[in-house]
């Protein structure tokens, strides 16, 4: 199974980076932590909405509906749901956090504020059952450091009422492990330099470099 972080897709080189990864992967399926910006996609994907997306396409996708005006093949949101994906029970938080958004209701927002997750976003998502694997952008605290702890109390909350046995974090674009109760955390590198190889059957991630041609 393929993995892979923020893919910024709408750039050129990126979409190329990301295209070639699929290629020399070989994988039959995908899981990809947001930032994706690019939806028509060579295998079945599932994925989450990031800070950086087409977010009329993702809410479509949230709606169940075809999105206007845009190419959309392969890609599957998780947004507050779960699905199964090789025999693992996988479930998403789609956006990120913002404090001054948190309590309002997700019609509410509009605009490039669709980027954010919402408490009723969180609530839902606390209802899945049986989660093997949790894909965020946001981190849980304990995980990422610009001389600060940069996770999210919120990430935090779900690991508690989810223990998932992994936790995939795109957003921070670096590769950093850390251990959350029974979780083990796992922030990615970006598509353009990295993808992950995930066996469905150890929950083990091998990496390897993006093929630059």
């Amino acid at each position: 199974m393929l993995v892979l972080g923020d893919a910024h897709a709408d750039d050129p080189d990126n979409r190329r980076a990301l295209l070639a990864a699929y290629r020399d992967s070989r994988a039959d399926v995908a899981l990809q932590t947001g930032d994706l910006l690019h939806y028509d996609l060579p295998a079945p994907t599932y994925f989450i909405g990031g800070n950086n997306e087409d977010f009329d396409v993702v809410d479509a996708l949230r709606a169940g509906e075809d999105p206007d005006g845009a190419t959309v093949r392969n890609a599957n949101l998780l947004a507050s749901t779960a699905a199964e994906v090789e025999g693992l029970r996988v479930a998403g938080l789609t956006g990120n956090y913002a404090p001054t958004k948190y309590d309002e209701s997700r019609a509410d927002l509009s605009g490039e504020r669709r980027r954010h997750f919402v408490r009723g976003d969180v609530e839902r998502l606390k209802e899945v059952e049986d989660v093997d694997v949790l894909l965020t952008h946001e981190a849980p605290r304990g995980l990422i450091y610009y001389g600060y702890d940069a996770g999210c109390e919120r990430i935090d909350e779900l690991l508690d009422a989810l223990d998932p046995a992994l936790c995939l974090v795109g957003h921070h674009e670096r590769r950093a492990e850390a251990e959350f109760g029974d979780t083990r955390v796992v922030s990615l590198a970006p598509a353009w330099k990295r993808y992950y190889l995930l066996d469905p059957e150890t929950l083990e991630l091998s990496e390897h470099a993006t093929p630059t041609d």
